[in-house]
């Protein structure tokens, strides 16, 4: 660190990006308790093990080559150039391990520059972009719940979580990216690179998985299976929102010298390097939060689920152009498209039969897609970024969300669900969907439960508590 400017800089942003990182844990803490408090007591266990275990298979798989493809890959499919080289996200490399900085052992490849920033900076920076692989894979858990088997959907979650959405990172998010370059594409807080995504992802899943036993009756129309525990989802989703705080955060860098390096102004930026700053995303954030819960608890007639999911959905809908809205934008923007997607997701429910357990299709996809395309819209002209002159517009960003929902969400894990049915290892068998998963695959914690309940009244006699 080669000045106390310098030094106070890195220092501050690790720190930062630490913070984002134990605010964003809340997230999947949330998924697993809306997840329980939706699914039906015979599948709980299994709900909780299929969503935790995400966090191992992905944080692996991402250190390995998640974390390397957001740097490799930014110019896609040869638009823009080729395959860049990152040496400082490989997984065996010197800098993926952090320490204090110094002379690099390997002074071709690194200066002491590198060393000092990235030996400081990659475990949290990495540790961010984990945060949000997690939650892509989560998205599509809350989705499938009840009728997936583990080892499939822990295949998905790898796929969604280490390998698509961090290509769309590398496309839409990468200062460098692509499309930034050439569709000007806007998306600051990721309403397209997590949301959109994830439940196109979902919905591609959904379709070969098909519905839940008793979900629809013999004319079509769907049956409505109630909240299991409501509690459970209402502190499950406050979690969650709790948590989009430090995602939106992570989604900042929060100091950079902006112009060039002359040392005169610096500023908080958004994920393009642009200026915005903390206060402008905590007012949107609010503003698109409350609009959300407002318009959803009137369409949905105070139905609690709805209203919860309706927030949520309110700040993804705001969230690509959050960065730059004013917070009465946010807010319209914020009630605007959750009553869309609430309609769109009974509709489609009707019309071809998906069973999307949270919602979770509605919620990101939906939200997240129509959140790209309406900034599209509403920042109309704006620079796209700092860096590049490619301007913000409607059709940059319907191109954008296209291939977000579509070309990276829906069509490669449709691929990968079709193989896995077809290979007869997506769905549980019917018998084990009747009794319950917990039985079939945790039959050992209930298998004395019968032995201990007699074990018991048998004391309460010897004892005399009963006659």
């Amino acid at each position: 660190m080669d000045s106390d400017i310098g030094a106070l800089t890195i220092i501050f942003t690790e720190f930062y990006y630490w913070i984002t990182v134990v605010l964003m844990f809340l997230i999947h803490i949330g998924f697993c308790m809306y997840e329980v408090g939706v699914s039906r007591r015979k599948n709980h266990m299994h709900t909780l093990m299929k969503n935790t275990m995400v966090i191992p298979l992905v944080t692996i798989t991402f250190y390995f080559f998640g974390w390397w493809i957001y740097f490799a890959l930014p110019n896609g499919p040869g638009i823009t150039g080729g395959l860049l080289a990152a040496p400082w996200a490989v997984s065996w490399g010197e800098l993926m391990g952090a320490h204090m900085g110094g002379a690099p052992a390997d002074a071709v490849t690194f200066t002491a520059a590198d060393t000092n920033y990235w030996a400081r900076i990659n475990g949290v920076f990495w540790a961010a972009f984990l945060l949000f692989s997690w939650t892509a894979a989560s998205i599509v858990s809350g989705a499938v719940i009840e009728r997936i088997r583990s080892g499939a959907f822990w295949i998905i979650a790898i796929m969604v979580g280490s390998v698509t959405w961090i290509i769309d990172a590398a496309w839409g998010w990468h200062p460098d990216g692509w499309m930034i370059q050439v569709l000007g594409y806007h998306d600051a807080y990721a309403s397209g690179v997590i949301h959109a995504i994830a439940g196109g992802s979902a919905l591609a899943v959904l379709i070969h998985l098909g519905p839940r036993i008793g979900k629809f009756r013999p004319d079509g129309t769907p049956r409505n299976i109630p909240l299991q525990n409501p509690w459970l989802v209402t502190i499950g989703l406050f979690l969650i929102y709790t948590g989009f705080w430090g995602f939106y955060v992570a989604c900042n860098i929060p100091i950079l010298d902006v112009q060039e390096g002359d040392g005169v102004f610096y500023s908080a930026t958004n994920i393009y390097l642009t200026p915005t700053t903390l206060s402008a995303i905590t007012l949107n954030f609010l503003l698109s939060l409350s609009g959300g819960l407002m318009a959803t608890y009137i369409v949905s007639r105070g139905d609690a689920f709805w209203t919860y999911s309706g927030g949520l959905c309110g700040v993804i809908g705001a969230s690509a152009g959050n960065d730059l809205y004013h917070p009465i934008q946010a807010m319209l923007i914020g009630a605007f498209v959750p009553v869309i997607c609430y309609k769109l997701h009974h509709w489609v429910e009707r019309r071809f039969k998906i069973d999307d357990v949270v919602g979770a299709v509605a919620v990101h996809g939906y939200g997240g897609f129509l959140g790209v395309v309406v900034a599209g819209f509403m920042l109309w002209g704006y620079p796209a970024s700092q860096k590049y002159d490619a301007l913000i517009t409607p059709w940059g960003n319907f191109i954008g969300a296209v291939i977000m929902f579509l070309v990276l969400g829906f069509i490669p894990v449709y691929i990968l669900a079709g193989i896995l049915k077809a290979v007869g290892v997506l769905r549980i068998p019917r018998e084990i969907e009747l009794v319950g998963l917990d039985l079939s695959e945790y039959a050992a914690r209930y298998s004395s439960e019968d032995e201990i309940q007699k074990a018991e009244l048998e004391e309460a006699r010897a004892t005399g508590l009963l006659r």
